[in-house]
């Protein structure tokens, strides 16, 4: 029986989510970008382009995490679609900014996008494979960690190598996917207990979706529903934030982006942190304080006037925003509601996942790996769009999000609220 965390081998395979971060990173930060200037075409299509990720990994993760759960090779179950599938995303990714036509543009982002798809949930997967339950919280907070490290360094370092030429941070970001594949590889040794001898009396996917939803105790499905309802949430202040900050706030569109980046900034500082706390108070309490926080925050955001959100705090010069021309960047009220935003994400994106794969065997765990992508990407599908509706029902008040996201919250609170299982278990 283990009775600590194995920071060490936890760090190493953060590696495999931190690949995938910066790879992430650059990808939204840029592609748009090229599709817009390079090939020209209407915010309409660049949006739903921009979503084809999520479309991907919404058909291709499920089910390949359940076929991880069957899987048996001489390497393991979960590293051999590691060893498949981040090379060509790392060469796929690499190529991206070379193409002069659409077409082969295309070629190229759509093999990274399903590469990226096909590898992303096994290697997920691997945390509660090699972590006991009890701390999963704990090395989850890791992962995120290392992969908030990822999307810094692919927005700090990217941003100053786009200006050099716009091929680096990609090149970038090809290097540190394989590279970080390869310590993956190298470095963690997956166990050969697979807790099932009979892979083949195992439920796919979709069995193992209407076992949950038909089970008596419903932990499982208010879980899941909570999970899409308040990325519904999230996504409304994540994707509308800088036109929010440039129409309701009066900030520059750069300015706005610099003051969203206080809430990753704060996810990561706490991403350790909040596994150590559902560690001592429990998941589904730490979960609900932080949906607690986030709505409170929200309202707030909502109900202050947008000359006092601007009023500054404190200096602050990396995060800061500048309040008159040429002056010194401030920590806004802003900037600190969105502090303790960070920190409630957190609390509640750290702990949520350790739940889900505590509701079945070791054997499952790829398969409930995959249900919480699916959720969780669906909700990325549809909220951008739902949020956006309301945006425009409202006369393009796009304060509206700031009391529309509170209410997914509160119903993602309300499904908490009645979850009797999920927390961890010593063995």
């Amino acid at each position: 029986m283990a009775t600590r965390l194995n920071y060490g081998k936890t760090f190493l395979l953060g590696f495999g989510f931190f690949g995938l971060s910066v790879v992430w990173g650059v990808y939204n930060a840029f592609v748009p970008i090229f599709l817009s200037e390079k090939f020209h075409l209407s915010p309409l299509v660049v949006g739903f382009f921009m979503t084809l990720d999520n479309i991907a990994a919404l058909l291709i993760q499920p089910p390949v995490g359940a076929w991880s759960d069957r899987l048996r090779s001489p390497m393991g179950r979960r590293i051999p679609f590691l060893l498949i599938g981040a090379p060509i995303t790392g060469v796929a990714f690499g190529l991206i900014p070379l193409p002069a036509v659409l077409p082969v543009f295309v070629a190229c982002t759509s093999t990274l996008l399903l590469s990226a798809a096909f590898w992303r949930t096994p290697v997920i997967a691997l945390m509660p494979d090699i972590t006991p339950s009890e701390f999963r919280s704990q090395a989850n907070g890791i992962i995120n960690f290392m992969g908030g490290i990822g999307t810094i360094i692919a927005l700090q370092t990217g941003g100053l190598l786009y200006k050099m030429n716009p091929v680096f941070p990609f090149w970038l970001g090809s290097a540190l996917v394989i590279l970080s594949a390869l310590v993956v590889y190298l470095f963690i040794e997956e166990p050969k207990d697979y807790g099932q001898a009979d892979r083949s009396a195992q439920p796919g996917m979709i069995e193992s979706l209407r076992e949950v939803f038909n089970n008596e105790d419903k932990s499982g499905a208010r879980i899941l529903f909570a999970i899409f309802f308040w990325f519904i949430g999230f996504s409304a202040v994540d994707t509308f934030f800088t036109l929010y900050a440039k129409n309701h706030l009066g900030l520059h569109e750069g300015d706005g982006a610099t003051l969203l980046s206080v809430l990753p900034l704060f996810f990561v500082l706490f991403a350790i942190p909040s596994g150590y706390i559902a560690g001592k108070i429990g998941r589904r309490l730490t979960i609900s304080m932080g949906l607690v926080i986030i709505t409170i925050v929200l309202v707030l955001l909502y109900i202050t006037p947008a000359s006092a959100l601007l009023t500054g705090i404190a200096p602050l010069p990396l995060v800061g925003i500048p309040l008159v021309e040429g002056g010194a960047r401030m920590l806004t009220l802003a900037g600190v509601l969105l502090i303790f935003a960070g920190a409630g994400w957190a609390f509640i994106n750290i702990n949520s996942l350790p739940m889900i794969v505590d509701l079945t065997s070791a054997a499952r765990i790829g398969t409930f790996t995959g249900l919480y992508y699916l959720f969780s990407t669906f909700s990325a599908i549809i909220g951008p769009n739902v949020n956006g509706w309301a945006i425009q029902l409202a006369g393009n008040n796009y304060n509206i999000i700031m009391l529309i996201a509170p209410g997914f919250m509160l119903i993602a609170l309300w499904l908490m609220l009645g979850v009797k299982h999920g927390e961890a278990t010593v063995q």
